[in-house]
């Protein structure tokens, strides 16, 4: 049989179709307003990365108030502190995660806690001390312990007792107990995650397979190399494997792009009936965090919306195309623009530095006024009255 007509015979999605299936997959699709469901949203989405910088509000808080903007920054900590709904760890970053997850998630621990015992300068004793004081004393930070860096101080050099608690979480001995201004508390694992989530095993096989199924659940349609990215949690092998052995409950897809050309992908059973289903994007213009997940996969986002993003907080200023903290502006299923902020809460401003529309965009004045309620909206959330422009606005 001949390429072109295998081509043929598998269920071709156009670029807009794929577009609509991606941004419902991701949350993006509906007008973010109604009844706040914080935990659902983190089921739909998997998990929520967590960012330190507070350029306007720290990255987590953003992605979930782009779905709900009903949403506001102390639920998550009430969350993971008080209802014990989600804990911590780390996927691509670090991240939270609905529990449902934890039970498929013991390989996790043992991949990253075996690659992060190789830092650990610590002996076993003065580990079991440390591990000693949290059971005594409750949840602490790394600011209970005192110990120096040796050597030469490199810039992401940290010292003995941050390696070593780094190493107890990653293994999953020790949990994220709470954050007071973004600290983490660590506890004893077994006094942070309920038990009925800690005693369920599943074989290593079972714990790829629900992980590979849950991507591609969230991500709607996939190549294996991004239900690989999803979680990294799972390698590029292990990834293959599910994909032949769960082959009788995939559908081989071919996407286009915006440019034309066709990927070929996997999708769920049902495929089709999640493409009916999903509803036209609100057209909504949405200021989304740079950690948002619908951009996070950037050669994914490059294929479906011909919008090229790179986040440049790590570039020399001289060097930066952009700026250093650029949001992308989402209107319904199009990137138009990008936009740099910064907020000063103290003095209760969200300041625009400069924006930029995307060259195959028109603007227009009903854009900017699509805009200008957006940075309302925003500038509310995080407590700001004034918004101030020190760039000039895109007249069309």
């Amino acid at each position: 049989m001949s390429k072109q007509l295998l081509f043929d015979m598998v269920l071709k999605i156009k670029n807009r179709d794929a577009r609509r299936l991606w941004l419902d997959r991701q949350g993006l699709a509906p007008t973010p307003t109604g009844r706040l469901d914080l935990l659902q949203i983190i089921k739909d989405l998997g998990f929520v990365q967590l960012d330190t910088i507070r350029n306007v509000t720290r990255a987590h808080h953003h992605i979930l108030w782009s779905r709900n903007q009903n949403y506001r920054e102390p639920m998550l900590n009430n969350l993971l502190a008080n209802q014990r709904e989600i804990f911590e760890h780390f996927t691509h970053d670090a991240s939270v995660l609905p529990l449902d997850i934890y039970p498929y998630w013991q390989r996790q621990f043992q991949r990253l806690g075996a690659r992060t015992a190789a830092h650990n300068e610590m002996s076993a004793n003065a580990v079991a001390a440390m591990q000693a004081r949290i059971a005594t004393e409750g949840p602490l930070s790394t600011h209970a312990f005192d110990t120096k860096i040796s050597g030469k101080k490199e810039m992401w050099a940290r010292p003995p007792h941050k390696r070593a608690l780094d190493h107890l979480w990653y293994a999953g001995k020790l949990t994220t107990a709470h954050r007071e201004n973004f600290i983490k508390y660590y506890d004893l694992t077994e006094r942070v995650i309920p038990e009925q989530y800690r005693q369920p095993t599943h074989s290593a096989q079972t714990q790829i397979h629900w992980l590979c199924k849950a991507a591609l659940d969230r991500l709607g349609m996939a190549t294996l190399g991004e239900i690989q990215r999803f979680w990294a949690a799972v390698d590029t092998k292990e990834v293959r494997f599910w994909a032949a052995a769960a082959a009788d409950q995939l559908i081989p897809i071919s996407v286009e792009s915006t440019t034309g050309d066709w990927t070929d992908m996997v999708a769920p059973a049902d495929i089709e009936t999640l493409l009916d289903q999903a509803p036209a994007p609100s057209t909504r213009l949405r200021i989304l965090s740079p950690f948002d997940p619908a951009i996070r996969d950037r050669t994914r986002l490059l294929r479906l919306f011909g919008f090229d993003y790179r986040i440049e907080i790590f570039v020399p200023a001289a060097k930066r195309r952009w700026g250093y903290y650029v949001y992308p502006l989402l209107e319904g299923d199009r990137f138009v623009g990008r936009i740099e902020l910064k907020a000063d809460r103290k003095a209760g401003l969200l300041k625009v530095i400069q924006i930029w529309q995307e060259p195959s965009v028109q603007w227009t004045k009903a854009r900017n006024k699509k805009l200008d309620a957006e940075l309302v909206r925003l500038s509310r959330f995080i407590g700001a009255e004034t918004i101030k422009w020190q760039c000039g606005r895109i007249t069309g």
